[in-house]
């Protein structure tokens, strides 16, 4: 581990500052920008270039060979949904230094396939958890610790014991939703988080944009919270999950009409795309839509009141 005082150019002075920003580590450091240290820190454009270069040389950011990557890989956690059909589709569950989506209209399971997960992070890896807490940030009111409760009884958690694994915000702004996002990045560091959830990452977005006029802002402000939670996900190796909201097209007359809110910004950046529709009574079919080393795939599973089954 380098201390911030060991890179080329950085005091006792600089240092404070840059943890008072929250630039705790060096890596933190070599993955922002200078216009972004500079905001945070209060530093000059010529301090943050030479603070973040020689970060980047003490982090070694550079080429590695292919099987160090595929090594690194095998170490990545994954978080069980509840359901073996659904985890397999995305390659085990919910995969750490990455960001699972999953959208679909409403009723179709979103937020339930979030509660599941806060549960399931809690438990010991031989039962496909990561022994750690969750963060939940909630956009749309839809946090329900009722739930919570039934879905830990079934898989032998004590309730309030859960309950207690549980970071939960209400974000009632886009500009709340970022910071919320922020601050997650702080208790992860000191409280053993390996999951955040954001449901949904698009509805507050989607409310105070109105309109063509406000689509180029909305987009750039999405893509900086969506690069925000990739960052968290990777420093601190945890997993990100995140719903979505529909949208129907009306010029669509065969096949299905309806795609996520948030364009081509939130289905590049995501590690993987589920659609998730209603099927029979309480049965849920998931549509793996988009993963960067798995097929696209189906997968059917049920909510009960034990949680995300098969």
């Amino acid at each position: 581990m380098v201390e911030l005082e060991e890179l080329e150019g950085v005091g006792p002075a600089i240092a404070e500052k840059l943890r008072e920003a929250g630039y705790d580590s060096v890596e933190s450091i070599a993955v922002t920008t200078t216009g972004e240290l500079i905001d945070a820190a209060e530093v000059g454009m010529r301090v943050a270039v030479n603070v973040i270069n020689a970060a980047r040389e003490a982090s070694h950011m550079g080429y590695e060979r292919a099987t160090e990557v595929l090594e690194r890989r095998k170490r990545l956690g994954h978080i069980t949904t509840g359901s073996p059909a659904l985890d397999k589709i995305i390659g085990g569950g919910a995969e750490t230094q990455g960001i699972t989506e999953m959208y679909g209209e409403f009723g179709s399971g979103k937020s339930q396939v979030a509660h599941q997960l806060c549960v399931s992070v809690q438990l010991p890896l031989e039962q496909g958890g990561l022994d750690g807490k969750a963060i939940y940030i909630d956009t749309e009111n839809t946090f329900r610790p009722e739930r919570i409760t039934q879905m830990a009884r079934a898989v032998g958690l004590d309730p309030e014991r859960a309950l207690e694994g549980i970071y939960v915000a209400r974000a009632h702004t886009t500009d709340h939703q970022m910071l919320l996002a922020e601050k997650a990045a702080e208790i992860a560091k000191n409280d053993g988080v390996r999951l955040v959830v954001v449901d949904s990452v698009t509805s507050l977005f989607r409310v105070e944009y109105c309109g063509r006029g406000a689509l180029a802002e909305r987009q750039q402000k999405l893509g900086r919270h969506i690069a925000a939670l990739h960052k968290l996900a990777e420093l601190n190796d945890l997993a990100v999950f995140v719903t979505n909201q529909v949208q129907s097209r009306p010029d669509v007359f065969f096949g299905d009409p309806t795609r996520p809110v948030g364009g081509h910004v939130l289905g590049h950046a995501m590690t993987a795309r589920v659609y998730l529709r209603k099927s029979k009574a309480n049965t849920r079919t998931a549509h793996l839509v988009d993963h960067p080393g798995l097929p696209p795939e189906k997968a059917t599973f049920q909510i009960v009141e034990a949680g995300i089954r098969d």
